[in-house]
């Protein structure tokens, strides 16, 4: 049903313009429920989609989505400037390789899933590894906008909806 909408945000949210897909790109780090949550929504959103696993027998790859791409470490083939990189297990042996990793390329917006109440572990992992203050100051944490979220699905939703906020510079922001 078109609805004669001539605003194009208006005509997209009722289904009279297609949206616009572009180039961007969601990489989650590490397989775990946050991640296929996250994964799942942002391809939804319209992001192109990877997960970030060294260790492979942690994921399922016997059916995986056919929008999914999946790698063992971070590269700049996929976090170009236009992705945004989140790090869903700060508990990992491999958190500072793959944040290093992360940093080392353009990737737009970095961040580690975590606490605010809790010491910051990518932080010393970072360090330990020789990575300078100003790189390490381009992860954030927390992650996800302050909604009260304890679940997956809602620290994903948290999560998607304050990259969207940042990417498209409104007040949603991370604050808590």
């Amino acid at each position: 049903m078109t609805t004669g909408h001539t605003e194009p945000a208006c005509a997209t949210a009722h289904g009279d313009l297609p949206p616009h897909r572009g180039t961007r790109t969601l990489v989650a780090v590490f397989a775990s429920p946050v991640a296929d949550h996250l994964l799942r929504f942002g391809h939804d959103l319209g992001y192109r989609t990877v997960l970030v696993e060294p260790d492979l027998s942690r994921v399922d790859t016997s059916s995986p989505p056919g929008h999914l791409h999946l790698a063992s470490s971070v590269d700049p083939s996929f976090a170009d400037g236009d992705a945004d990189v989140v790090v869903t297990d700060h508990d990992r042996p491999e958190l500072g390789a793959l944040l290093d990793a992360a940093l080392q390329t353009r990737a737009r917006w970095i961040g580690v899933m975590g606490s605010p109440r809790h010491t910051a572990p990518h932080v010393a992992a970072l360090r330990e590894r020789g990575v300078p203050d100003d790189a390490v100051a381009r992860v954030h944490r927390p992650i996800g906008l302050n909604i009260g979220s304890r679940t997956p699905a809602e620290i994903a939703v948290a999560t998607l909806a304050g990259l969207i906020a940042d990417r498209n510079h409104r007040p949603g922001g991370f604050a808590f």
